[in-house]
C-alpha cells in the first residue's frame, strides 16, 4: 500500500512539475511561431533549410496496428510502430490485379523492398522516411538532398525541358501556387516503393507534390498520386514537415552501400566468409 501511495505522490508531483513548465514555455513558443516566415528577395517563401516527418508513414502509408517484426530475435527492437496512416481517406484505389501484387509485396517484404537494397527512395518516399533532408533554394533551382543512400534531386523552376530519362528520383519540375511550392515529378523508376507494406507503383507514376507554409517552422506536405496501370483514380497523401532546429543541424553521411553488398553479392563469392 505504502509502494502505491509513493507512486501516485510521484505521479502527481511531476503532473504539476510539467503543468508549471508547459505554463511557462507556451507564450515564448507562441512569439515563435508566429513570427514570420523567411522570404527570399523576389519574395517567395525560403524554405532553406533540414526538414523531416515525424509519423510511421515508412512502414505503412495506411492507418496499421503494432505488430511483431521480421526478425523474431530482435524483439521490440524492430518491431512494427502502429500509426494512423498518412492517406486521405485510408483507401488506396489499386486495381485488382494490383491489389493482389500489393498482398503480395507484403508478405515478401524482406527479399522486395528497394529500401532494403539501398536503392533511392523515389518520390514521395523520400520525404517520410525516418531521416531528415535538405532543402536549399535560389530563384531559379531547388535542390533537395536526403540522408538516405545521399539521393538527391534538382527542382527546376518554370522549367519545360524534359527528362532525359527515367530516373530513380525521378524529373521535377516546380512552380509557385502564391506561397505554395508546387512539384510535378514524372520519369521515376518503377522499383520503388510507396512503403515496407508493400505499396507499389508503375513505370507510369506521376506525382504532384505542394510544400505549403504552416509557420515559421513548419510545412504541410501533399502528394497527388495518378498511375493509370495500378490505380483506378488519383490519390493523395498528407503530412507535416518540421524544421530540424538543433544547433549545428545537418545532414550525416548516410551511404547504405556497403552495408548490403553482402545480402545481394555474397552468395556469389567462390569461398564463403568463415562465420
Amino acid at each position: 500500500m505504502r509502494a502505491r501511495y509513493i507512486g501516485a505522490s510521484v505521479l502527481v508531483a511531476l503532473t504539476v512539475a510539467a503543468a508549471i513548465l508547459v505554463g511557462m514555455i507556451a507564450p515564448a513558443s507562441g512569439q515563435a511561431q508566429s513570427s514570420p516566415f523567411p522570404r527570399t528577395a523576389d519574395g517567395k517563401p525560403n524554405l532553406t533549410g533540414i526538414w523531416q516527418a515525424m509519423n510511421t508513414a515508412n512502414w505503412d502509408i495506411q492507418a496499421h496496428e503494432a505488430r511483431q517484426g521480421p526478425v523474431v530475435a530482435l524483439g521490440a527492437a524492430f518491431s512494427v510502430q502502429p500509426g494512423a496512416g498518412v492517406v486521405e481517406g485510408n483507401d488506396i484505389p489499386y486495381l485488382p490485379e494490383a491489389a493482389a501484387k500489393k498482398k503480395e509485396n507484403g508478405e515478401n517484404w524482406l527479399s522486395r523492398d528497394p529500401e532494403i537494397k539501398c536503392y533511392m527512395p523515389g518520390i514521395p518516399r523520400a520525404t517520410y522516411m525516418p531521416f531528415p533532408f535538405q532543402i536549399v533554394q535560389s530563384t531559379s533551382t531547388i535542390l533537395m538532398a536526403y540522408e538516405f543512400a545521399t539521393a538527391s534531386r534538382v527542382v527546376r523552376m518554370n522549367s519545360a525541358e524534359k527528362s532525359p530519362a527515367p530516373a530513380w528520383m525521378g524529373w521535377s519540375i516546380g512552380r509557385w501556387d502564391g506561397d505554395t511550392l508546387v512539384i510535378d515529378v514524372t520519369d521515376q523508376m518503377e522499383d520503388t516503393w510507396f512503403d515496407r507494406a508493400g505499396n507499389f507503383h508503375s513505370d507510369e507514376l506521376h506525382v504532384i507534390e505542394r510544400y505549403s507554409v504552416i509557420d515559421r517552422n513548419t510545412l504541410n506536405y501533399e502528394a497527388t498520386i495518378e498511375d493509370t496501370k495500378v490505380f483506378s483514380r488519383p490519390w493523395k497523401m498528407s503530412m507535416p514537415l518540421y524544421r530540424r532546429l538543433e544547433k549545428n543541424a545537418q545532414l550525416m553521411e548516410y551511404k547504405c552501400v556497403p552495408f548490403v553488398e553482402e545480402l545481394m553479392y555474397g552468395h556469389l563469392r567462390k569461398r564463403p566468409i568463415a562465420r
